[in-house]
């Protein structure tokens, strides 16, 4: 049983019309590109944990690299675009998604907020064309949702700097061009930035295994053991974790898209294949409690939409705050991860087969339930706001 999905965005509400004609143009070009790339391919690389690097040629014809970032060769997507980006992206696969979004988001985001015009104008054109690669180490071993009291080092010597120390999770990290490394400054205890390069001596990056969520992607295990980086790549405006979270916080709402593109392939998976099984003499979307099922998916996605287009015309706005972009993330991945079950049930034991690909977007939103934050820390970002009162340290 092959099950075809439809190439018409599911809009229920008719968010099309809230949202620009060039915007839509963006949505309906990446959606084409799933469709006809990554989605035919993408089961196979991802029980074999392998990345579809064939596919990186095709991705930046498109142009989208660098999202909203004016200049330097990108292309200045509006919020609404760059995050309908990462939702048909999702849609199509969840580790193709996460490629884009760490060399586009976090690396070149970094780059952009906290980096020398010098530095913009060396790493920003070439990464546009995804000519160059990026990668974003923050997270460590035994440092994760504490991300302010990381422990890798960055100690001065000479005329540039050592960084010691280890990262973890680190998506591209081994085949990147260019990392972000976050250490602390052993003179300020001050959290600082910098760009290692391929290839510097002592540092090591090895890749992840046994993953049941995000297989394509290529996580690495970093180690870093004297990495010297010249004064030249660190990045002039990263002196405190305020820096770092201002680029988490302009991350964190495609998070959210990313996770309404998972919901929405899978309503889009389980209403197609509900019409076309028969079970007991009839098809699968005629028995009451399926039609529930789906009835709760599309209300979830639906508000998800709506959500995320909201946060996105704030974010234009210059008023989005580090609490919505949290209440986005925390809401729309538990809701994401709700959507996705329901859909597995109503596939029944072929849910867990690739070839319906209902399997990774399950198994992926439980990633992407955790990474920018798990669900109780942006739980806990969102009350601080709405209270004043810190629950955490």
């Amino acid at each position: 049983m092959t099950i075809e999905t439809t190439s018409r965005p599911i809009d229920f509400y008719q968010i099309d019309e809230l949202i620009s004609e060039g915007d839509r143009e963006v949505r309906d070009r990446v959606r084409a590109f799933c469709d006809d790339e990554v989605i035919p391919i993408i089961g196979g690389y991802w029980e074999r944990a392998e990345f579809p690097f064939e596919l990186i040629p095709k991705l930046a014809e498109l142009g989208l690299a660098g999202g909203t970032i004016q200049g330097y060769g990108c292309p200045g997507l509006s919020s609404v675009a760059n995050g309908i980006v990462s939702m048909e992206l999702s849609r199509g696969d969840g580790s193709f998604e996460t490629f884009l979004g760490v060399t586009s988001g976090l690396a070149m985001g970094t780059i952009f907020y906290c980096g020398s015009e010098e530095q913009k104008q060396r790493w920003l054109p070439s990464m546009a064309k995804l000519e160059t690669i990026g990668a974003f180490g923050l997270t460590e071993p035994n440092v994760g949702s504490d991300a302010s009291h990381i422990q890798t080092t960055a100690r001065r010597s000479g005329d540039g700097w050592l960084l010691n120390g280890e990262k973890k999770w680190i998506g591209n990290a081994t085949f990147a061009d260019v990392i972000v490394i976050w250490a602390r400054n052993q003179e300020t205890n001050q959290i600082n930035g910098f760009l290692v390069e391929k290839g510097s001596p002592g540092f090591d990056a090895q890749v992840i295994g046994g993953k049941i969520s995000k297989r394509a992607l290529i996580n690495a295990h970093i180690t870093m053991t004297d990495v010297l980086v010249p004064e030249s790549n660190r990045l002039q405006k990263a002196n405190s974790f305020k820096d770092t979270a201002n680029v988490l916080k302009n991350t964190r709402y495609g998070v959210a898209w990313e996770a309404a593109g998972h919901a929405m392939a899978a309503f889009e998976i389980a209403r197609e294949y509900a019409m076309q099984r028969e079970q007991f003499g009839r098809p699968l979307a005629r028995f009451q409690l399926i039609q529930e099922k789906l009835v709760h998916m599309l209300g979830d996605v639906t508000t998800m939409q709506l959500m995320c287009l909201r946060l996105s015309q704030l974010r234009d706005a210059g008023t989005m705050t580090e609490g919505q972009a949290s209440l986005a993330k925390q809401h729309c991945c538990a809701r994401a991860r709700h959507v996705v079950a329901l859909g597995r049930e109503i596939l029944g034991g072929n849910g867990i087969l690739l070839e319906y690909h209902m399997a990774r977007h399950f198994a992926d939103m439980e990633a992407v339930y955790t990474y920018e934050g798990t669900n109780e820390i942006n739980t806990m970002v969102v009350g601080r706001e709405v209270t004043g009162q810190a629950a955490f340290v």
